[in-house]
């Protein structure tokens, strides 16, 4: 009977001990996965965008005749102005996206209001001052709407997406010159040019989706119309000398704009694993 007590009992011990390193023994689950969001940014999209636009170039103006490269050369007219045309800058846009995997191109066509223009008068005087001072030289550029129609190639990363862009760019360019006589009396040289001019466009920026079909982008553009030769001409009867100036202006600058982009038929914003 001894014998049969303590074996149960040992037997009961083994079985509580066992049981006890189970208790103790720690559970290690799998963590749950969390889906990261991707984004679908295939198809049509419309928008609209705002931003500021600035330059920094030289105007340069020559002379046509000899006395006027002398004038030009002595300082009685500037040959050299810095300009620098900024403001507001507002439009809409339109484009087409397609996707494969996270690489993201298409093309996009906008057009915007350009508030960039500045003028410059520069005070000089004539090679003989006692007859020729307060010479009046007033330069004027402006640059009126500026549209693109630029290529776009990006890489996603699920709802944000990470761009370059370029392509050809147009504008309405005003450049204009004039010069006065002695006080700024009698406009002796004119001339000026309003008209569209062509180029291209490169820059970058970063689209950010936030729902199915809306989506909000920063944006840096770089533009470059070319040059433009202006001939301040002789008016004559006014008393200027010699034939007139070449003033060349350079039409170019910068922009950076905010814009929202509403895409058709958006897809959701999906998990992807």
């Amino acid at each position: 009977m001894k014998k049969l007590l303590a074996v149960t009992f040992l037997a009961s011990t083994a079985l509580t001990g066992a049981h006890a390193a189970d208790l103790g023994r720690p559970v290690y689950k799998a963590p749950i996965a969390v889906a990261a969001p991707y984004m679908m940014w295939n198809g049509f999209y419309i928008g609209a965008n705002a931003g500021y636009g600035w330059s920094d170039q030289d105007v340069r103006t020559t002379g046509q005749s000899l006395a006027n490269i002398a004038n030009v050369n002595g300082g009685a007219r500037p040959g050299t102005v810095g300009m620098n045309p900024n403001g507001f800058t507002g439009g809409v846009q339109m484009g087409y996206n397609m996707q494969a995997g996270n690489w993201v191109y298409g093309i996009e066509a906008d057009i915007a209001y350009t508030d960039f223009h500045e003028t410059r008068t520069i005070t000089t005087t004539g090679l003989a001052p006692g007859l020729a001072p307060n010479l009046q030289n007033t330069f004027r550029q402006e640059l009126e709407y500026l549209g693109t129609v630029r290529g776009r190639l990006g890489y996603s990363w699920g709802a944000t997406l990470l761009y370059v862009t370029g392509g050809f760019a147009y504008g309405g360019v005003n450049n204009s010159a004039s010069f006065t006589g002695a006080n700024g009396a009698v406009v002796q040289f004119d001339g000026g040019r309003d008209r569209i001019r062509t180029g291209y466009t490169v820059g970058g920026g970063v689209e950010q989706a936030l729902a199915a079909n809306w989506s909000v982008k920063l944006e840096y553009l770089y533009y470059d119309l070319g040059r433009e030769n202006v001939n301040v001409a002789l008016v004559p009867g006014s008393g200027g000398a010699a034939t007139g100036y070449n003033s060349r202006f350079d039409n170019s600058g910068h922009i950076v704009r905010a814009g929202i982009n509403w895409r058709f038929g958006g897809a959701p914003i999906v998990a992807s694993y």
